[in-house]
């Protein structure tokens, strides 16, 4: 696929594609997040329309720059800080920052608790995000307008400026639950109207959450026996209803706590001489004895 530059010249746009290598990073999603598909999805589309940008760019033709800022909304461990990275990766290997890197902050990091605490708080971050990425997770916590006294709103003021003045060297992703960000930004009108990609992630399924345990034992050199597929899936089913699930961290804190009882049974067998097996392999009893399936 070509497109015209001139009337003799041709810009080939795989050659153009193949040297940002930002297909690595779509690889990698793909390969390393079980699925968000409409996840990946847009953050494709956010890739192309930069890359169309940059070579508009080249053509000298003349558009309003792309908004870089974006929201990230969904549930805890549902991987919006991972995909913060790699857009991180894919907005730096298009020359839209000069530096890639991500730098995750939360409201404790840019508002202070007295008169004049703030300011300096927030430009410090700001100065240490410049060139990358600032990943602002619960980000609705820097509005409290039931508090007077409350020194978020002058974060925000802050972050609006250089979200406009400087935004050919830092871009914002703000993050946290739907409900709570669509709140925030109707509370913000500026803000709202400096935020043009919003990217929706979805909880995962509790086939989904088994295929991301089976991968967290992988990388720690464990796996399943055969029959403990099932019950971590009947654990995920029932873990889903509980409060204050979080998606892979709950799942991480499952398999964290099913290694310590399989060592603990391992530890109790006396004197049994151990296989590799032995070691690696985390049984359904070793899941079943989770206080989901004791207390029920």
């Amino acid at each position: 696929m070509t497109t015209q530059k001139t009337d003799n010249t041709l810009l080939n746009l795989k050659e153009e594609y193949d040297k940002t290598k930002i297909q690595e990073i779509i690889d990698e999603l793909e390969q390393e997040l079980i699925g968000l598909k409409p996840v990946k999805t847009r953050i494709k589309e956010i890739a192309a329309l930069l890359l169309i940008d940059r070579l508009r760019n080249k053509l000298n033709l003349v558009s309003g720059s792309p908004g870089l800022h974006m929201s990230f909304t969904g549930s805890p461990g549902t991987g919006k800080t991972t995909v913060a990275m790699k857009m991180a990766d894919i907005l730096h290997r298009l020359n839209y920052i000069r530096k890639g890197h991500l730098l995750t902050v939360t409201r404790d990091d840019l508002v202070g608790q007295y008169i004049g605490h703030t300011a300096p708080k927030t430009k410090e971050v700001l100065k240490q995000a410049m060139g990358g990425v600032l990943f602002i997770d619960e980000a609705y916590y820097l509005y409290k307008p039931d508090n007077e006294r409350d020194y978020g709103a002058e974060a925000i003021e802050i972050l609006l400026q250089i979200m406009e003045n400087q935004r050919d060297d830092l871009v914002v992703i703000f993050a946290g639950y739907k409900e709570k960000m669509d709140k925030f930004y109707e509370s913000n009108p500026g803000l709202s109207s400096r935020v043009t990609n919003h990217v929706d992630f979805p909880d995962y399924t509790a086939q989904e959450l088994l295929e991301i345990a089976k991968l967290m034992l992988e990388e720690q050199q464990y796996k399943f026996a055969t029959d403990a597929d099932e019950v971590l899936l009947d654990y995920a089913g029932r873990r889903m209803k509980q409060p204050h699930f979080a998606n892979a961290r709950s799942i991480r804190n499952a398999i964290d706590r099913a290694r310590m009882r399989q060592a603990n049974r391992i530890f109790s067998s006396g004197d049994k001489i151990l296989t590799k097996s032995d070691l690696i392999t985390i049984q359904s009893e070793d899941i079943m004895k989770s206080r989901l399936f004791t207390q029920t």
